[in-house]
């Protein structure tokens, strides 16, 4: 979850103007860029508990990065954020540290953004006795030993979540994920865009499995991250069956995401609470909690961050099926993407691969993945078999590219060799070399 971005005070005055907002990402082929987000679990060394908010905790590790030149953002006189350059540093709830990077041309430049990234996280937390680890769920912490960021937003979902889900609190505070956020040149690009990534985030979910403990113990789950979004709030998650339809455009994900209902509003420098609310009402100048108030643009943006589907559409498309993991596998994330949909012959390959796969099929593969990883199945074969034509797919596209950027797919291209993921990985070394101790799946992960 992402920092606020700035106000735009245009009032909203139909849905023709909500898809216009949308269309406004289009960008002609050579502005394409790619743009990297990971979260990362804090811990304390000396007994790897979650650090606080305060004292010598996120807090700190914030105002650390302030020292090397990173400009605060702050939600009620806390710091909850970082800018610098092109780049963000954010809170998620329970005080996993996000890097939201810039948007850069090649996965060489991301690598060398996320080597500067860690080298800062290790020079501020390590005096402060802090390390920092990208895994999908917490393999230790219970729920209510987890902290909560003073993060007004967080404040209204910790009150929502449980209305709508059993484990949203747990999405919130005990999962970390890696995203690419890609472009897309026009309309019918982001319409074939986001089938295609929509249709393979299961896989993605498989191929990039790396939580399988939750309290101290193994879970019975490779993804424990992809099992909290299954029921965290069905209005606003999964796989949206309106992108499949004949005709899906901008105007019809405009209708979509004025079902998802509100979180808030920002007014008057602080989020008014309107859970539940109907951004409809709120365009119409009938929203009960702020009676006359009307919807500007700033709010449809607030309103579209809300929307937490495996793939988002902003003004660019959002992956957001994977857990974190370590370096390797948080360049694999924009690698196996950027293979597939930044070159036409591989983005038409993937394509005509997905064609065939219902909504519903893609659905069940979602639900059957967080257990199963690589041998859940679509289309009559397993996932472990797609990820091999689907690598092979993308390291086509990236190599049309001329970057050598083919090399970060190296772990994923050994997870479909092995049909291992990294989550039975740490599962056999829980039973051999860790002893039972899943705290050692944090410190194995440490950047």
């Amino acid at each position: 979850m992402s920092n606020p971005g700035a106000a735009d005070p245009t009032p909203v005055e139909n849905a023709r103007q909500l898809a216009a907002w949308f269309a406004a990402g289009c960008k002609p082929r050579a502005a394409w860029r790619i743009g990297t987000e990971h979260e990362k679990f804090g811990f304390r060394r000396a007994d790897l508990s979650p650090p606080p908010y305060a004292p010598e905790g996120i807090e700190a590790v914030l105002h650390g990065l302030m020292g090397l030149g990173w400009a605060p953002i702050h939600d009620e006189g806390r710091v909850i954020g970082l800018m610098r350059g092109g780049a963000s540093v954010s809170l998620e709830p329970g005080g996993q540290l996000e890097l939201s990077g810039a948007t850069l041309p090649t996965v060489h430049d991301t690598r060398e953004e996320l080597t500067a990234h860690i080298r800062e996280v290790h020079q501020v937390a390590g005096p402060l006795g802090l390390g920092f680890a990208p895994v999908g769920f917490h393999p230790t912490a219970r729920r209510e030993a987890m902290p909560w960021m003073p993060k007004s937003r967080y404040a209204i979902m910790r009150r929502y979540m449980p209305t709508r889900g059993a484990l949203g609190l747990d999405m919130m505070l005990r999962t970390c994920t890696v995203q690419v956020n890609l472009d897309f040149g026009d309309e019918a690009d982001m319409v074939e865009k986001l089938r295609i990534s929509l249709a393979l985030q299961p896989l993605a979910t498989a191929l990039f499995a790396n939580s399988p403990f939750r309290d101290g113990a193994p879970s019975g789950l490779l993804s424990g991250r992809a099992h909290a979004w299954t029921d965290t709030d069905p209005d606003r998650t999964g796989i949206p069956a309106c992108v499949f339809e004949p005709g899906f455009g901008f105007e019809r994900f405009v209708e979509h995401v004025l079902d998802v209902p509100m979180y808030f509003v920002a007014r008057g420098g602080r989020l008014h609470d309107v859970a539940g609310a109907s951004f409809r009402d709120f365009m119409a100048g009938r929203l009960p909690q702020l009676p006359g108030e009307r919807a500007t643009m700033g709010d449809w943006a607030d309103h579209v961050t809300t929307v937490f589907t495996d793939v988002r559409l902003k003004r660019f498309l959002e992956m957001r099926g994977a857990d974190a993991g370590p370096p390797a596998m948080l360049l694999a994330q924009p690698a196996l993407w950027v293979g597939l949909l930044y070159d036409d012959a591989a983005q038409k390959a993937a394509a005509a691969l997905v064609r065939g796969w219902g909504v519903e099929a893609i659905r069940q593969a979602r639900l059957e993945v967080p257990r199963l990883g690589l041998r859940a199945e679509i289309a009559g074969r397993s996932l472990g078999t797609w990820a091999r034509e689907v690598l092979a797919i993308a390291r086509d596209g990236l190599r049309a590219r001329g970057f050598g950027e083919e090399v970060y797919l190296a772990p994923l291209e050994e997870i479909a060799a092995s049909g291992l993921t990294q989550a039975e990985r740490a599962l056999h070394l829980y039973r051999t070399l860790w002893q039972g101790d899943a705290g050692r799946f944090l410190t194995a992960n440490e950047i």
